[in-house]
């Protein structure tokens, strides 16, 4: 099943491989099948893909959510303010993880060996169990070049190091949280003719919120480039979709984002309204793929999508049935 997640070539093969995932997972992950079983939700009742019930994000804060039996070997978990809890994904096989964001990085940006891969993600260094860290980093050893790497502090040497790969006509990678990458283009300005600069989000109590056009407009005149690209992804996926500007993203071919009801999360909505963000993430095999996360936003016809906000408190109303 695992081999036929990252053969998808269209939308028929699409549904059928995520019928049967739901299938697996609703007979071997223990949280998830009693959420289907409150709902009175069945896989033979279930013939459409908007049919699959999405699991509330928050389940990943509190209980285990696992579909295998076999030994975790990588927990990764959320970033959160002291006190706050934090989610975990326990991944039990990092191969299907290593495969999804390789795959998913060439689908949408070629062979990573043509580029160097500067990482500027400060906040997600300073602490372990970063799903982040570990793509970025594995990204780092992929492009088997020896200018690529991390920084944390060394803005100044970041900033000489961009201006000197660009102008040799190397192409660059840049991939760095909002903050941080503001902090370096009040170090110095920029006019990158062969660098991708691909924000990740979060300010992290670090700067004040901006909307995502004002943030853009920001970073695309200090660094001198027409477009911001954006990675959506997070600790509960092993998939990620990609912006290559204007805020809209693409995902790879086993993912999929619907949006449901504000106010009746388990109803899924047409195309084109606001709506809770649910996400399918088919190489989530040995968790959950099928996910409501607490990100507001639309999907256009042809598969892309805006995230627009977040649900007020984070609180996904209607969905919480097994939280407390």
């Amino acid at each position: 099943m695992q081999n036929t997640i990252f053969k998808i070539q269209n939308q028929e093969e699409f549904k059928q491989v995520a019928l049967n995932v739901f299938k697996h997972q609703f007979k071997n992950n223990k949280v998830y099948r009693s959420f289907c079983d409150l709902l009175y939700v069945h896989p033979s009742s279930i013939n459409q893909v908007e049919e699959i019930p999405f699991l509330p994000i928050q389940f990943f804060k509190s209980r285990k959510i696992l579909s295998s039996l076999e030994e975790v070997q990588e927990t990764f978990t959320s970033s959160g303010t002291t006190g706050s809890i934090t989610s975990k994904h326990f991944v039990t096989d990092v191969n299907l993880y290593i495969e999804s964001y390789l795959k998913g990085f060439s689908h949408f940006y070629g062979n990573i060996e043509d580029y160097v891969v500067l990482a500027l993600l400060p906040n997600y260094l300073e602490r372990k169990g970063s799903s982040l860290v570990f793509m970025v980093d594995d990204l780092i050893q992929k492009s088997k070049n020896s200018e690529s790497g991390f920084y944390l502090n060394n803005i100044d040497e970041l900033a000489k190091k961009l201006t000197e790969l660009d102008k040799k006509g190397q192409k660059v990678l840049l991939i760095g949280v909002s903050f941080a990458l503001l902090d370096l283009i009040e170090t110095a300005q920029f006019k990158l003719k062969n660098t991708i600069i691909m924000e990740t989000g979060g300010m992290k109590g670090r700067r004040k919120e901006l909307v995502r056009e004002e943030l853009h407009q920001i970073l695309q005149n200090g660094f001198g480039v027409s477009e911001i690209h954006s990675e959506y992804g997070m600790t509960e996926l092993l998939s990620q979709g990609y912006s290559n500007g204007n805020g809209v993203f693409d995902t790879p071919p086993w993912m999929k984002i619907l949006t449901r009801d504000t106010e009746d999360a388990l109803t899924i909505q047409q195309i084109g309204k606001t709506g809770g963000i649910n996400v399918i993430d088919l190489a989530n095999y040995n968790s959950c793929s099928f996910i409501a996360t607490q990100d507001l936003g639309k999907v256009h016809k042809n598969g892309t999508f805006e995230v627009i906000g977040r649900f007020d408190n984070s609180d996904i109303r209607g969905c919480n049935l097994m939280v407390l």
